[in-house]
């Protein structure tokens, strides 16, 4: 089984996710941690758990997302994993940092591309990979059919979704991504986004007011 714990960070309230199992496995998404008390707040309750993190993943790669990126790579020694299409992103995100008023020492380290055809592995569970561009080129979400969670960076929001007027954003693949990936998925399935309190899929296919079925 899967367990999720929320943090809240950095002033646009990016939530970051760590996923974690019986084993004490840990994924780290998109850590947003951008001040010293909110990078001792995420390791504090690693250690208070005994947590052992040991993949650092970004659903998409906008500067609230990744503030923290090079934290926890000094910190736990975990290189970081986008999708490919995430790479300009990631590297133009210090540039959206100034301007933002948000300076930050990007991640600097070696790059795994994930693959959607491999899961992500936490022990006896699986993350699957879904391709869900539109919010930015290449975002991807994680989707757990045994436990059912969708962590969905910024695609799908409760009763909202991401915006597409920033750099690689398209609104019409962001509607389809969310009805083709997305709204495929049980309606029980919870959904953890990059912003804002979770939702489900059942609960957006009927009041989204952005995307309909």
């Amino acid at each position: 089984m899967l367990n999720v714990k929320i943090f809240q960070f950095n002033p646009l309230q990016e939530n970051t996710y760590l996923i974690f199992n019986e084993q004490l496995q840990c994924v780290i998404i998109d850590p947003g941690c951008y001040t010293d008390q909110e990078r001792a707040t995420i390791t504090q309750f690693i250690k208070t758990k005994g947590l052992n993190p040991f993949l650092l993943v970004n659903t998409h790669c906008h500067l609230d997302h990744v503030f923290g990126n090079k934290f926890i790579h000094e910190q736990y020694g975990l290189e970081l994993h986008i999708h490919q299409g995430e790479q300009r992103v990631l590297e133009m995100a210090p540039t959206s940092g100034l301007m933002w008023n948000l300076p930050f020492d990007n991640y600097e380290g070696k790059l795994h591309f994930l693959d959607e055809s491999l899961p992500l592995q936490v022990g006896n569970d699986q993350l699957k990979i879904i391709f869900t561009p539109g919010h930015s080129p290449a975002s991807i979400s994680f989707y757990s059919k045994e436990n059912d969670l969708l962590i969905s960076g910024d695609v799908l929001f409760r009763e909202s979704v991401g915006r597409t007027d920033l750099p690689g954003g398209n609104p019409d693949l962001l509607a389809e991504s969310i009805r083709t990936k997305l709204y495929v998925l049980p309606d029980e399935t919870m959904v953890y986004p990059g912003h804002g309190i979770p939702t489900t899929i059942g609960y957006e296919k009927k009041h989204n007011p952005y995307v309909s079925v």
